[in-house]
């Protein structure tokens, strides 16, 4: 049966007798009797070594710091093992310590001896962990890595894979059930000699003899839990990531992650081998996982490179055959940019300069490489994730004007900034796309048609807004007259109106706040679709608790001119949002209109309209042949009028709304200020709605007069509102006007709203929006583009 771990660990994870106790335990309670164990030099013995050969090339004295490296391994020995364990490392240490002093006696050393003197820290590392375990009753051996790794010489050691498979497999065979314990950081050359694997070579031994020896996972266990979403020493709130995949993994190595480097994961590849990134501090907690078949995309990962190198040059070539001749060299670029006229911008990391520069000097003469340029002054900040697509919009938008263009792979996005910029920006990067989500809880004030209309809308929608703003918006809270249910984990938009049914609760307002209060949302956005009186009152208290307003309701923005700026001046306060597009027009795009106008440097001079759908239909209909009251009534039996039709021919509806779109333009007026001629004789408006319906037909005779005395002139009826600014003085009023049959006015589809906008812009020929200003649909409609709105505000950096 194949053996299933193989377990590394690094210096910082065996700095002292504590450290090698703790690593102990973990192969003991996390492991098998047939583990593999790759270690590396304890602590910082290898920095040690090489500060011998410094001190001896500079002809300095060494044998002092050699003495303190001796000592250093025998407290270890001392400190772990007993009496017979100890005195064989003991006797081994002393003939290594003899070894160390020809070495270092010599008046040169070759390469391989350089390599060989470097290599003594993992040998004793090796050594005394198995020692150790042993010690614990377990089966052990040390396994010296150049027994079982060959590989041919070059910058950095080519290993012969068949070869070297073949001598690993041999090496399990003549050792089951026994945990081995092997050398990372070296292997050797056909002729036996030491051979260094460089930079994070114990990672990279690890990895690749675990796929050498079919293993199914690899653990690196280090002083960090595993890999996260940031560096968690620079971003405070850094989460770890519990999985990734591995071509994931491998661009973020490549693009600084202090925790991977992408020779460690090659050997992976093509293979079953999970790598997992384990604390030997704290085994017990989370971890982060590297699959190496993985095709779903982790959480995106923000990381970053203090100074990277620029190259800059011209080139006849193209893009494609430039990048191939650098990633043949083991050289592929960071990020790379093509410009206008045949120039080419290439970050490299720092170790890699010289090597990018011996290159570009090679094949200048093949592709006329010249106005070569070389810039150390930036530093990189990237995003990496399967899902990079997503994020590159706001990603973007963080972009101040001295950062490169967005490099976009299939990985990644990458920019290069001013050093002094990369912590910024990796802080916005993290905070703005890495982050957790924002959640913005949506409260539906008002479960009615419209209400259930919006429900309908948003259910739709919620999947592509969520993806677009990158955000969680949810509804959380469904507001009736008398009941109400507020659920912190959200509702079912699948099924509300059950939920709502089996769980709603009567409520009063300093309740229904503590449950928004005990929400776990980041905002809070309150859609009033009522025609509540009394809930609008609560606007202050809203503001005041830091909740934004989506208001299809009229009462706030038509009240009282003091509570009014009294609204306004909370919303000036603090970050508060108050969108009350739905209030007038429904889906029609008066207020946008409006706001466009003046951010354009226009002034309004008249604002006019048939604002009620109701109105528009009567009006479009009669004819004088039918009475005006059976049309009226004929309207209330299809539901065009609300249930109590005075509430539309009173024109309180139209003023109400003129007046918002008067405060909208600045104007500071209170809602008598619009004179209202109301279709309603004064002597029916306080009876009771059956007096009323019984004496509609009064209204008849004054309509028809009226209809019969426009007709004369060629005109026709409408009930319109109008406001105008003339010399500096405001005329407003909502009543019936004759207007000519080629007026704007004249010509709609029974139902419609209009509205007519005269400016210093649009004078002899006025701005004119015109279609359905009632409606479920398109109410619910004007309410969701005011949600999203308020959405995208609070999104913004």
């Amino acid at each position: 049966m194949a053996r299933g771990h193989l377990h590394k660990f690094g210096g910082s994870s065996l700095a002292d007798a504590d450290c090698y106790r703790r690593v102990a335990h973990i192969l003991l309670t996390h492991g098998h009797s047939d583990d593999l164990i790759v270690v590396s030099a304890a602590g910082k013995s290898t920095n040690f070594l090489y500060k011998l050969l410094n001190l001896r090339e500079s002809g300095q004295l060494w044998q002092e710091e050699l003495q303190t490296l001796i000592s250093y391994q025998q407290t270890l020995i001392e400190q772990l093992l007993s009496n017979e364990q100890a005195r064989d490392l003991r006797e081994r240490l002393s003939t290594d310590k003899s070894q160390l002093v020809s070495l270092l006696s010599l008046e040169t050393r070759s390469d391989y001896q350089v390599s060989q003197v470097v290599s003594f820290g993992e040998r004793w590392s090796a050594r005394l962990m198995a020692a150790l375990l042993r010690e614990s009753g377990v089966a052990s051996s040390h396994v010296d890595a150049c027994s079982i790794l060959v590989a041919d010489e070059g910058a950095v050691p080519n290993i012969r894979m068949a070869e070297s498979r073949e001598k690993v497999q041999a090496l399990l065979n003549a050792h089951p059930n026994e945990r081995l314990v092997i050398t990372g950081f070296i292997c050797a050359n056909d002729k036996g000699d030491t051979l260094l694997l460089g930079r994070n070579g114990s990672d990279y031994s690890a990895t690749l003899i675990a796929s050498l020896a079919d293993i199914g996972r690899v653990t690196i266990w280090t002083d960090v839990e595993g890999v996260f979403n940031a560096d968690p020493n620079k971003i405070n709130d850094a989460k770890l990531l519990k999985s990734m995949s591995l071509i994931e993994a491998d661009r973020l190595a490549r693009l600084g992650s202090p925790v991977l480097h992408s020779r460690t994961l090659q050997p992976l590849f093509n293979t079953e081998v999970s790598l997992a990134v384990r604390s030997s501090y704290a085994s017990h907690t989370d971890f982060t996982l590297i699959a190496p078949q993985s095709s779903s995309a982790s959480a995106p990962v923000v990381t970053s490179l203090n100074q990277v190198v620029l190259f800059s040059f011209k080139a006849q070539v193209e893009l494609d055959e430039l990048i191939e001749e650098f990633t043949q060299a083991g050289l592929t670029p960071l990020a790379y940019w093509l410009l206008a006229q045949h120039k080419f911008e290439l970050a490299v990391t720092l170790e890699n300069q010289k090597q990018v520069q011996s290159l570009l000097n090679r094949i200048s003469g093949n592709y006329q490489i010249d106005e070569l340029n070389i810039q150390d002054d930036y530093g990189l900040v990237a995003l990496v994730s399967a899902d990079a697509e997503l994020y590159r919009r706001s990603f973007a938008r963080l972009l101040s004007r001295d950062a490169k263009p967005v490099y976009q792979d299939n990985l990644s996005l990458v920019t290069l900034v001013p050093q002094s910029q990369v912590g910024l920006l990796t802080q916005k990067v993290h905070r703005r796309c890495a982050g957790p989500r924002m959640r913005i809880g949506v409260l539906l004030l008002g479960v009615g048609n419209i209400g259930e209309a919006w429900i309908d809308l948003f259910n739709r929608a919620q999947a592509s807004l969520n993806k677009e703003l990158e955000a969680k918006v949810e509804l959380v809270g469904l507001v009736s007259s008398k009941t109400a249910l507020v659920s912190n984990s959200g509702i079912d938009l699948n099924n509300w109106q059950q939920q709502y049914q089996q769980h709603a609760t009567s409520w009063t307002y300093d309740e229904l706040f503590s449950q928004i209060e005990s929400l776990s949302c980041d905002e809070v956005v309150a859609l009033d679709i009522s025609a509540s009186a009394s809930l609008t009152l609560q606007y202050p208290e809203l503001f005041a608790r830091g909740i934004h307003v989506v208001s299809a309701n009229k009462l706030a923005g038509s009240g009282p001119l003091p509570f009014y700026k009294e609204l306004k001046q909370q919303l000036s306060n603090r970050r508060l949002f108050w969108r009350y597009n739905a209030s007038c027009g429904a889906g029609l795009p008066i207020q946008h209109a409006l706001n466009d106008l003046h951010n354009s440097g226009d002034t309004i001079e008249a604002v006019g309209g048939i604002f009620s759908g109701t109105l528009c239909w009567l009006f479009e209909n009669y004819d004088a042949k039918k009475p005006f009251s059976e049309l009226v009534l004929e309207a209330k039996g299809l539901g065009i009028t609300e249930p109590d039709p005075r509430d539309d021919l009173s024109g309180r509806d139209m003023q109400r709304k003129l007046l918002i779109l008067a405060r909208e333009i600045g104007l500071a007026i209170e809602l008598e200020d619009i004179q209202l001629k109301s279709l309603v004789p004064t002597e029916l408006a306080d009876v009771s709605l059956n007096d009323f319906l019984a004496r509609i037909h009064e209204l008849d005779d004054v309509m028809q007069q009226q209809f019969i005395a426009a007709a004369e002139q060629d005109k026709v009826l409408r009930y319109v509102a109008s406001l105008d600014k003339v010399n500096g003085k405001l005329t407003a009023e909502v009543g019936i006007q004759w207007v000519d049959r080629q007026h704007p006015y004249a010509n709609l589809t029974p139902g419609d709203n209009v509205f007519v906008i005269r400016s210093a812009f649009y004078q002899g020929n006025p701005l004119i929006i015109r279609g359905p200003g009632a409606g479920r649909e398109v109410t619910a409609a004007a309410v969701q583009s005011d949600l999203v709105h308020i959405c995208r505000d609070l999104l913004q950096e």
